[in-house]
């Protein structure tokens, strides 16, 4: 006797068998759970980052912003997403809030100093105002200094979707890990990267679509110094690509657009794509 699976019919034509497998809605339904089953993942804990994120940007910044009630939104809030996202004991979860928040005057402060900086030294901003509401280089620079505090408590998930949502509204992708001090400037913000292991000095000013990664990528690096060091006052102009954890950018120096460097620069340096850019102009018959 021969056995078909269930949902399976058989067909007979001129002596040839065919069993033909009928998809149902249930038959997909199985497939999907089973396909998923090693997964926890609770996809709430994005929309609730994305949330705190930006009540926590009008916390800060708006003048009309009620402290006292905003603050007890965002610890109602951000416990909600600890519950989520910390691997630690519950009691250890909830009371890290509480050093979250004891770092919003310091993270504040040097907000404050990176507004004042583009403003100096961008020609095209014309108030402060427009920076803090109109800048995607600032808003940037905002959420990687709160997610940084995040990244530095060990809520790595948190810190991660915090800066992943300033990567999806600014097209900066600045990782919490990253060490920037204060004053810092990007303009234009769209394109850059910055990772993990990044040190940068104070009055460093980025273009567009810098970035600062690593010279190769594996695993067992995981734990190791994979990218660049920037030291004070320097600028880096649009599309150069910096890489290496031994790689340092020496003080007052200058890279050019486009330029590719994996070895270390010293001091006082002015950096220039060598390459040379010809124009032929076409005749017309």
């Amino acid at each position: 006797m021969i056995l078909f699976p269930k949902n399976a019919l058989l067909l007979t034509f001129q002596n040839y068998s065919f069993i033909f497998t009928i998809v149902t809605k249930e038959n997909i339904i199985q497939n999907i759970r089973a396909l998923k089953s090693h997964s926890h993942i609770n996809y709430g804990i994005k929309t609730k980052t994305e949330d705190f994120t930006e009540k926590l940007f009008y916390t800060l910044f708006d003048s009309n912003a009620a402290l006292d009630e905003s603050i007890d939104e965002l610890e109602f809030r951000f416990k909600e997403i600890a519950v989520l996202a910390c691997k630690k004991p519950q009691n250890l979860c909830e009371s890290i809030w509480d050093r979250f928040l004891e770092k919003l005057p310091e993270v504040l402060e040097k907000l404050n100093q990176d507004a004042e900086y583009i403003l100096e030294n961008d020609p095209a901003s014309n108030s402060i105002d427009e920076v803090y509401l109109g800048y995607p280089g600032f808003y940037a620079i905002a959420i990687y200094r709160l997610s940084h505090e995040l990244y530095h408590l060990d809520l790595l998930l948190f810190s991660r979707l915090m800066s992943e949502y300033a990567h999806r509204i600014t097209g900066t992708d600045i990782h919490a890990g990253a060490n920037i001090a204060s004053p810092f400037f990007i303009d234009h913000a769209t394109g850059i990267v910055i990772g993990e292991t990044s040190v940068i000095k104070k009055h460093v000013k980025i273009y567009q679509g810098v970035t600062l990664g690593a010279l190769s990528v594996s695993k067992e690096m995981k734990n190791a110094k994979r990218h660049p060091t920037v030291e004070a006052n320097v600028c880096i102009y649009a599309n150069a690509t910096i890489l290496g954890g031994e790689t340092v950018i020496g003080k007052n120096s200058i890279v050019g657009g486009n330029a590719w460097i994996t070895k270390s620069i010293p001091e006082n340096s002015i950096v220039t794509n060598t390459t040379t850019t010809e124009v032929k102009i076409k005749e017309k018959k």
